[in-house]
């Protein structure tokens, strides 16, 4: 194993759906008795790691063409705020989406796994499992096929005819300082990603948990493959961290407001993950 680097870690925010109830957060409303009457907004994120001698997203989000597609879906009930394309966030930090080599995706979810052709240099690492399970019998079942857009899976599925994929099993080291760990249950093949940083360890968690609520509260998520595996995830989260200021969970509005923007340009679009939290 090579000695491990450090890293700057950011969070990109792309699009935010507000007027949602806090009880869309939990399986069960175990937070509160007046769950059902709390607003809670959700926020879509990617997330850059870079350092001098690499550059690594983490996820490639969605499109403004599916935004309109699920929108029509749901027959207008979901109205989504479209800030900006994944790319345009990547590009706003100084990188050029183009030549991005290395994406890790945590998930094939539709709101992590589209515009992957933003980055048409990228290597694509994925679980083999999350691909297993989104292309296998599973997906007769339409409320685990919904978060799949199959677009985006057959996208995959392309790029891995092109030797553009990389498929992790389990958990790995992906460079010195970044290591990609299987963290089952929202979907069979969730990954979260951990990476070295001057503030110590930090884990992506990404939809390992959505909230820091449900972490916090060991109360999972309602969009789950395996609840057992969900609460297992959420205890190793918590040992692959420093701390549980360090797990960054991956649709929390908080994280906009825990941390700060690496200039007064990019507030409300950028967050800085690498130094300690402000709030």
């Amino acid at each position: 194993m090579s000695d491990p680097e450090v890293y700057e870690v950011y969070a990109i925010h792309y699009c935010t759906r507000g007027n949602r109830p806090k009880s869309e957060t939990f399986l069960s409303p175990v937070l509160s008795a007046d769950v059902h009457e709390v607003a809670q907004d959700i926020t879509y994120y990617v997330w850059l790691i870079t350092n001098e001698n690499r550059t690594i997203l983490v996820d490639t989000g969605f499109d403004r063409d599916e935004l309109e597609r699920r929108k029509a879906l749901m027959g207008g009930g979901w109205q989504p705020d479209y800030r900006r394309s994944p790319a345009e966030g990547v590009a706003m930090l100084g990188f050029d989406p183009k030549r991005i080599e290395d994406v890790i995706v945590t998930h094939l979810h539709y709101d992590h796994a589209g515009t992957t052709h933003d980055f048409p240099e990228a290597t694509f690492h994925l679980q083999e499992l999350e691909m297993s399970y989104a292309t296998g019998p599973h997906m007769c079942h339409g409320q685990l096929r919904f978060p799949y857009t199959v677009d985006f899976v057959v996208d995959m599925v392309r790029h891995l005819s092109r030797g553009r994929v990389r498929f992790v099993s389990g958990d790995a080291e992906f460079a010195p300082g970044i290591s990609l760990h299987l963290v089952s249950g929202h979907t069979m093949g969730m990954q979260s990603v951990r990476v070295l940083t001057e503030r110590g360890w930090i884990v992506l968690a990404s939809d390992a948990s959505h909230f820091y609520d449900n972490i916090e509260a060991m109360a999972p998520f309602p969009i789950v493959f395996n609840v057992g595996d969900m609460l297992d995830s959420f205890q190793k989260l918590r040992r692959l961290a420093d701390s549980p200021e360090h797990i960054i969970p991956g649709h929390d509005p908080l994280v906009l407001a825990r941390y700060p923007a690496p200039s007064a340009a990019l507030d409300g679009a950028v967050v800085r993950l690498d130094v300690a939290p402000t709030a």
